[in-house]
């Protein structure tokens, strides 16, 4: 089951992959030619970028594949590994059951509003779905990078927000 699971999650990124590749290109090359992109282009790239990173994340991190700072490796004795091996993923359980909470409450809320993209219209819930296949799925070999994902993208938002409070837009509708 799992094998079959982790095949469709490499067949969807790969899908994700070539659709993302497939609109920049077109579009690259309807701008060049006619001096003008096609409208539809960034908001279908940024949904194959959602499901190719969310999912690819999970690939690369069960595999081992994923980067990783490694000058802590040496500092531990080779005894701690296995110990050391628990830790980590008992961190990153712990982090993906928060991201998955919160990616619940996202697809709950998003389900209700009927949210749309703005330029293809189409609804956004089944695109955040991704979310959860990536949290709450169960591996063998759980991801090991979770916690440092988790962190990153807290920083992150505090960076934009920190970054938002100190701009103010003029009045207007945007949407």
């Amino acid at each position: 089951l799992l094998a079959a699971i982790r095949a469709g999650e490499v067949a969807l990124t790969s899908a994700a992959f070539a659709v993302l590749a497939t609109v920049i290109f077109a579009d690259v090359v309807w701008r060049w030619t006619t001096g003008s992109g096609i409208f539809w282009a960034r908001e279908l790239g940024v949904f194959a970028n959602i499901v190719l990173t969310i999912i690819g994340i999970g690939i690369a991190s069960s595999d081992g594949t994923h980067l990783r700072p490694r000058f802590l490796d040496r500092v531990f004795p080779a005894r701690w590994d296995g110990t050391l091996t628990r830790i980590q993923e008992l961190l990153t359980a712990v982090g993906f059951a928060a991201l998955a909470w919160v990616a619940v409450g996202v697809v709950r809320e998003t389900l209700a509003l009927e949210d749309r993209s703005i330029v293809l219209r189409w609804l956004v819930w089944p695109v955040q779905l991704v979310l959860l296949v990536a949290f709450f799925q169960e591996r063998p070999a759980p991801v090991r990078n979770g916690l440092r994902v988790w962190i990153v993208y807290r920083i992150s938002d505090a960076a934009l927000l920190l970054a938002a409070s100190g701009t103010e837009l003029p009045a207007g509708d945007y949407f």
